[in-house]
């Protein structure tokens, strides 16, 4: 059943879809959506089943059975070995199975669904003192019932175990049709199974590695030996959806410390560090982590160790490896007197104890995100997973280190290793060519020779994630013919008609089959952007697509997710297709044409991008920066090509014009939308949303004001201390009071301001203005947005030649011209020149005037850092500036969730809405009355105004008004307050 047209395949569609209450999918976009997992591997499935309830599991697994359909369990979709993509049918059991049934605190357990997150159930035990212990750098969005198929185990594993440690009872259904229910001792125990283990128990007390703390690879056998005392839950965990589904769990928590303190110690390479790391043991730690200088290095984009890594943080001790060594306590004092201890006994090169919990985040994200990071080494070159996650005995691990390096060599290969030292785990990722036949006969080479040398020191192939389809093939090796027939039985015994995730652990696939780069396609797509990161050229469009390795981090719901923007769209709807991760994976069956067969036509892949907002979120939070912004740019332009667009396309991804047009018509335009009848009209025909208020035009543009603010002043070209102001559309026609205060601020630091030609008087026409493309760009209008942006580098060429900053004041256009203009133009360098001049407003202040002292306000703030701001831009000098002026609190993170023509768009309100009351919102109802809300975004501004009545303002605004400058100084038309500016409208700046 290979087709999902066939007769049967419909038939077993109809069959599930009558004996399942939950949502039963087999469209092209549902199948696209779960071929792959965090893995090189991918297996398109029939379809995908998302069960309600466990009788629903049980029906589905019922229907699978009787058409002879093989069934795959699915939690978050982030095993790295492939143990999670799907032939037949994919159970889906992230998006109903997620409640945490019971909280016991008193027994310190918890009954939990296997798609609880394991952040909520974290977030859920957290008011009793309690954890669970267990704690993946996926934990923000990895399952529970995904961490038991892999005996999931994550950094605190040496004070707390893998999850089979912590795991009390299962309820499980098999794909026969048996419910069990599985705990200590042989009840519940599938027929023949005692026989099984009583007839091999020599092998089962032989054949396996002693004194191995991650021994993942193969089924837990030895948790069903007499002297261990059976235990049919841990023989469980770790059988990768092959033996059958969870539908209930019953685990163990653990004490959480009050109180955490981080050491970070240095050492002269990885080596030194694994030796030292097993010697920490005998303390009592947390964690013992590490980490080499290589994938420091990728992290920073090539700069070198021992620097901040993104995101900020305090710097790392000197050394070419680091060990990150968590110590718990009662107290602060007493956490951190026991990391001083480690720091003594250690004998690093260099160290230092990390006891402040901002600085600690900052320190693990780099590396929480290294599963992405390391997908890219320091050149740029892609790296993959494959030989992932291989355990050594702890004591053994430097030795083997050495010797993993000497094979990489030998094979002309680069791998960034790191991971749980004191376990003796190694995670890495290798620049293996994927593409090609020989490339993918040298990855089964290496990978047959890492196998035996993990052998030989007495290792296991995998630590944390599980065989899948990486190693699967090669446990014979680590257990010999006997063992891996042994295997084969154990599963005969679960599972007889092998309907469980077929390929995996018995009777397995090759390692070089299923690869998901076979199918993408080896000539270079014709593409409107540059991707000057993607390929050994650029511009390639399958590399940049291919950026995506699912680790799923654009998954993670709720505000508890942190500062971040990404995914805006996933945390409104919480489901696959509006994340970054599912839109990559369309992407990618886009281009592999087998389930979505249509290319840039494809319906699938363009109603997966039209809730995307554009945001940009995902070019700095994603660990290997994915920037779907463009690629919904660049598919929107082929999709549309010669084709008839969205009213919303014409009307505001062609705002600049009509804005242009309307300007001397503002009154009358004014007034005629305040008439309801008139304004529903406009709104229809522009493809607005009703609920969306149509916007008021500024009844005098910022342009005429600065004409009339500079008459008879002669422009000074002083290096250092003159700015060239950008006129941007949303400044010039809507938020002119913005441009104003702007221009009051510089005059009051002592910066010169210069303006395009064609801004001051004079030149009028038709190609009299810049504008950096944003909202051509936005909606995929590619060929104008050149057209554009080459006008505009024409006209502003003789100012670019002072090579002076460029100041603008909307950071959406700021980014617009930092980002997509050097890579729509990237065979003009001036596009280059006018990207690199560019500067936020405080970041023009700090350079210019960098002794200026701004008026002190000393009251909090609220609000939101601009979306593309803190994607491309950086927040930290606005940070300091807003400290000098005594603007005391942070910004929120997340999207405002109007992002410019997104949230006017019809059909878009209600996500819109529920992006804007993920972060936005609620952080300006918490301040207190006499905060200051910012908003340098004129979407954000917007966002807050329709959905809240909350009046923000731009800094430059709010430092303007401390200046002690009347309005009437400012020149505002009468009765416009400053800040006010006109009503907000649609085509706002993202």
């Amino acid at each position: 059943m290979a087709e999902s047209d066939t007769s049967d395949t419909k038939a077993l569609a109809r069959a599930l879809r009558a004996a399942v209450c939950g949502e039963v999918e087999f469209d092209a976009a549902a199948r696209a959506l779960t071929t792959m997992d965090a893995s090189n591997y991918r297996r398109v499935p029939v379809g995908v089943v998302a069960p309600r309830d466990a009788a629903d599991v049980a029906a589905a697994l019922a229907v699978c059975r009787e058409y002879g359909v093989p069934v795959v369990p699915r939690g978050a979709g982030t095993s790295i070995a492939g143990n999670a993509t799907g032939v037949g049918v994919v159970l889906d059991l992230t998006r109903h199975l997620r409640s945490i049934v019971s909280v016991d605190a008193q027994a310190r357990t918890a009954v939990v669904q296997p798609g609880v997150v394991l952040d909520d159930l974290r977030a859920a035990v957290r008011p009793h003192g309690l954890t669970f212990g267990p704690d993946p750098s996926t934990h923000s969005r990895c399952t529970l019932g995904g961490m038991i198929g892999n005996n999931a185990c994550g950094s605190h594993s040496v004070a707390w175990g893998t999850t089979a440690d912590n795991i009390h009872e299962l309820s499980v259904l098999t794909y026969g049709g048996d419910t069990l229910r599985l705990g200590r001792g042989w009840d519940g125990a599938p027929a023949g199974l005692r026989e099984l283990v009583d007839r091999h128990l020599a092998p089962l007390r032989t054949g396996f590695p002693a004194g191995l703390p991650r021994l993942i690879s193969g089924y837990a056998l030895p948790a069903l030996l007499p002297e261990a005392g059976p235990d049919l839950a841990r023989a469980f965990c770790g059988s990768e959806g092959t033996l059958g589904v969870v539908t209930e769990a019953t685990v163990r928590l653990v004490e959480a410390p009050a109180a955490r303190a981080l050491a970070v110690l240095g050492y002269p390479d990885e080596s030194a560090a694994a030796e030292a790391a097993s010697g920490l043991l005998p303390y009592g730690p947390l964690t013992v982590e590490g980490m080499a200088e290589d994938l420091v290095r990728v992290r920073e984009g090539g700069g070198g160790a021992g620097g901040r890594g993104r995101g900020g943080g305090p710097e790392l001790p000197l050394g070419g490896a680091w060990l990150f060594v968590e110590t718990g306590g009662a107290s602060p004092a007493e956490a951190r007197a026991a990391a001083l201890e480690i720091l003594r006994v250690a004998d690093p090169l260099d160290g230092l104890v990390v006891d402040d919990p901002a600085a600690q985040r900052a320190l693990w994200r780099v590396r929480e995100d290294a599963a992405g990071t390391a997908t890219r080494m320091a050149d740029g070159s892609e790296a993959w997973p494959g030989w992932e996650d291989c355990a050594v005995p702890p004591a053994r691990l430097g030795a083997y280190l050495r010797d993993f390096r000497a094979l990489l060599a030998e094979h002309g290969l680069r791998g960034t290793p790191y991971g749980h030292f004191g376990d003796g785990c190694i995670h890495v990722r290798i620049d293996f060519d994927l593409l090609s036949e020989d490339g993918v006969r040298r990855f089964r080479r290496f990978s047959e020779e890492a196998a035996a040398l993990v052998v030989a020191h007495g290792g296991s192939l995998s630590g944390e994630h599980g065989d899948g389809l990486a190693r699967s093939e090669l446990l014979s090796k680590m257990y010999g013919d006997e063992l891996v027939g042994l295997f084969r039985q154990f599963k005969d015994v679960w599972d007889p008609a092998g309907g469980m995730n077929p390929g995996v652990l018995a009777w397995p696939a090759r390692l070089d089959e299923n690869l998901r780069f076979s199918v993408l396609p080896r000539e270079r797509v014709d593409v409107a952007f540059g991707y000057p990161h993607d390929g050994p050229a650029g511009g390639d469009f399958s590399a940049a697509v291919r950026r995506c390795v699912g680790v799923a981090k654009c998954r993670v719901a709720g505000p508890s997710s942190g500062p971040g923007v990404m995914c805006p769209s996933f945390r409104a709807t919480g489901e696959e297709q509006h994340s970054t991760r599912g839109r990559a994976r369309l992407l990618h069956e886009m281009l592999a044409g087998e389930v979505v067969t249509d290319g840039w036509r494809s319906e699938e892949v363009r109603d997966a991008l039209d809730l995307c907002l554009s945001c940009k979120g995902c070019r700095s939070d994603c660990p290997v920066g994915v920037d779907m912004a463009t690629y919904k740019a660049e598919f929107l332009y082929h999709h549309y090509r010669g084709r008839r667009r969205p009213a919303a396309h014409y009307a505001m991804g062609r705002l600049p014009v009509w804005l242009r047009a309307a300007a001397p018509f503002a009154p009358v335009l004014n007034a005629a939308a305040r008439v309801p009848p008139l304004a529903g009209l406009a709104k229809r025909l522009a493809g607005i949303a009703p609920e969306r208020t149509v916007p008021r035009l500024a009844p005098e543009t910022f342009g005429r004001w600065l004409r009339r603010h500079m008459k008879g002043r002669a422009e000074v070209f002083d290096h250092g201390r003159t700015v060239i102001l950008w006129p941007d559309t949303f400044t010039e026609h809507l938020a002119p009071s913005v441009g104003r205060a702007a221009v009051r601020v510089l005059e009051a630091a002592g910066v010169g301001i210069v303006v395009p030609p064609g801004e001051r008087g004079g030149q009028r026409g038709r190609g009299g203005r810049v504008c950096c493309g944003l909202t051509y760009v936005s909606t995929g209008q590619l060929d104008q947005a050149r057209t554009v942006m080459r006008r505009t580098l024409d006209r502003l060429e003789p100012l670019l030649d002072l090579v002076l900053p460029v100041l603008v004041l909307e950071p959406s256009c700021a980014a617009t011209l930092t980002t997509d203009l050097p890579e729509l133009l990237r065979g003009d360098p001036r596009a280059a020149r006018l990207a690199a001049s560019v500067r936020t407003f405080a970041q023009a202040l700090e350079e210019c005037a960098p002794e200026w002292e701004p008026p002190r306000l000393d009251r909090p703030v609220a609000g939101q850092t601009h979306c593309h701001q803190h994607a491309v831009l950086g927040d930290a000098v606005d940070r300091r500036l807003r400290e000098r002026a005594g603007l005391t609190g942070e910004l929120s993170g997340g999207c405002c969730g109007l992002a410019g023509n997104f949230g006017f768009e019809r059909g878009h309100y209600e996500v819109s809405v529920a992006c804007a009351e993920d972060q936005l919102l609620p952080s300006v109802r918490a301040a207190g009355p006499g905060a200051e809300v910012l908003a340098d975004g004129f979407s954000c501004r917007t966002q807050l105004d329709q959905l809240g009545g909350h009046r923000a303002r731009h800094m430059a605004e709010v430092l303007a008004e401390a200046l002690g400058e009347a309005p009437e100084a400012l020149g505002e038309a009468p009765g416009e307050a400053p800040g006010e500016g006109p009503a907000n409208g649609p085509g706002a700046a993202r």
